[in-house]
Parts: structure tokens; C-alpha cells; sequence
């Protein structure tokens, strides 16, 4: 958390809002956020740019430079990024701040400091930080090819939830859609890759593509600690449609069985035993 539809929400937000902006000055007060590259040479690279295109790879936000590199953006669990006016308060945990020509100032806030962000200037044929070389395929950018996945589900020999974790495999799920595709996909979490039928991969990819799509239309989803908000501060919607996650002993939407937690993949996950084979 935030997984691929809140770097998409974001993403969004800095497009409709930042694009054009030019960076006036540069302030990093945390000590893990920026560790890529030295402070300074951060700060530098930042500094009178101009911020040109706003993108997206799995999980990472990629903003363009109009000096050809880009801005790598990685919240992980807690980071947050927040657009606020010039003087706003910083909020505790706030490890780097982009005043903009505007007079606005982007935040980023990351209580338990794994996320991070550098610049890159190494790009692959894709623009993409030569950081990123293991990425997976994107979902929703690139589509989940059916018979190409069923392939790959018979030759990792895992369960179905490590491979959605697997950002080798596909870019930007998390703990929560891979229940909720688990789930969208009537599959156990723990089912073996090699026992899956062609059919089911094809359920698989479809339930891929549509609950990802439907938390990007919700703004992605806010769990109890409210700790994933937009651009602007909002909450996501994506959590009230949530099916499965974090719905231990709770009835099933779908066949009125209960829903279980279980360990999976190193993760908590939850399902419905009734109506997922």
C-alpha cells in the first residue's frame, strides 16, 4: 500500500495540476527519502526544471524533465505526496519539499521512510529509468494477454497470490487487489500457478485489468489509518467496494459464506472458501 491505482490517482492529479510548473527550490530535511544520490546532487538535478509529462510503472510515479531525465517518485507503504500552498504547515514526517514558480509546494510525507525518490538519467528505449530493468508488464498501460499468462502461471509452480505480488511478473499489485482479483477470479489465494486451467487464467487476466480499472475510476482505496490520500489531500472510494480484504468473518457479497484470513505468499489474505476453488 499504495499499489498501482494510487500511483494512478496520483499520477492524474500531477497532470491535470503540476505539468508546466518549474521548480524554484528544493528542500530534503529527512535522511531516507533521498538516497539514491546525494542530497546535493538531488536538489541540483531538480532545480529550475521543468516538469513535462507525468507517467507511471507499476508502482512507481515517472515525472519527465525538460532536460530529458525524470523524477522517480516510490511511496511504498506510508509515503504520501501532497499538494499544498507556499507556508502550508509541514506535517510531521515531511522528508522532502518542491516549491514551485506558482508558489505552491509538493510534500513528501512518509512516516516509516522506505519510500524514496530520486532523478534518473539513464533511460531505456521506453523512457524508463534503467532503475526499473526488472519491472513486470503494466496492466493497464500494456493489457494482460490471456494466453500469455496462462503460460507463464504453468511454469512458475508458485501459489496465484505470490505470482500477483511478483513484480516481475505484473507491475503494481499489492496485498490488496491481488485478494480482490483472487477473488473477482472465484480462485483461492494459495491455488498453485501449474493447477490453473486455461479458463481460469483467462479469468485471471479479465479480473486483473477490472479491478484494477475500477479502484483507478474510485481514486484507489484509503484503509482505516487513512494514511493514502490524493494530490489534494482526499480520501480513495475503491475500499467500500472492497469484497474480500480485510473482511475476516464477514459474510460473502457473492454467496453468503464467510470470509477467512489466512497466510499467503508471507502475506495475510483473505477469502471466501464457499465460492473461490
Amino acid at each position: 500500500m499504495p499499489e498501482l491505482p494510487e500511483v494512478e490517482t496520483l499520477r492524474r492529479g500531477i497532470e491535470a495540476t503540476l505539468i508546466g510548473r518549474t521548480v524554484r527550490h528544493v528542500e530534503v530535511p529527512g535522511r531516507r527519502s533521498v538516497r539514491r544520490q546525494e542530497k546535493a546532487e538531488f536538489v541540483d538535478d531538480l532545480l529550475g526544471r521543468t516538469l513535462i509529462a507525468a507517467r507511471r510503472r507499476g508502482k512507481y510515479l515517472l515525472v519527465d524533465l525538460d532536460d530529458g531525465a525524470v523524477l522517480v517518485v516510490h511511496l511504498r507503504m506510508s509515503g504520501q505526496l501532497l499538494h499544498l500552498a507556499e507556508g502550508a504547515t509541514r506535517v510531521l514526517h515531511t522528508h522532502v519539499v518542491l516549491g514551485l514558480d506558482d508558489l505552491s509546494e509538493v510534500h513528501f510525507v512518509d512516516p516509516r521512510t522506505f519510500g524514496e525518490l530520486f532523478v534518473s538519467t539513464q533511460l531505456d528505449e521506453r523512457r524508463a529509468p534503467v532503475e526499473l530493468v526488472n519491472i513486470g508488464l503494466d496492466p493497464l498501460l500494456e493489457g494482460v494477454d490471456a494466453p500469455a499468462l496462462a503460460a507463464r502461471l504453468r511454469h512458475r509452480k508458485t501459489t496465484l497470490k505470490g505470482f500477483l505480488l511478483d513484480q516481475r511478473e505484473i507491475a503494481g499489485i499489492g496485498n490488496i487487489y491481488g485478494d480482490e482479483i483472487c477473488f473477482s477470479a472465484r480462485l483461492r489465494p494459495e491455488r498453485r500457478t501449474e493447477s490453473l486451467t486455461r479458463p481460469e487464467a483467462r479469468r485471471v487476466a479479465a479480473s486483473i485489468e477490472e479491478i484494477l480499472a475500477g479502484a483507478v475510476e474510485l481514486g484507489g482505496s484509503s484503509l482505516k489509518d487513512a494514511r493514502y490520500r490524493d494530490l489534494y489531500g482526499g480520501l480513495g472510494g475503491f475500499q467500500t467496494r472492497h469484497a474480500v480484504y480485510d473482511r475476516a468473518g464477514k459474510p460473502c457479497l457473492r454467496c453468503s459464506g464467510t470470509i477467512v484470513r489466512a497466510r499467503v505468499a508471507g502475506r495475510s489474505s483473505y477469502s471466501c472458501r464457499r465460492c473461490q476453488r
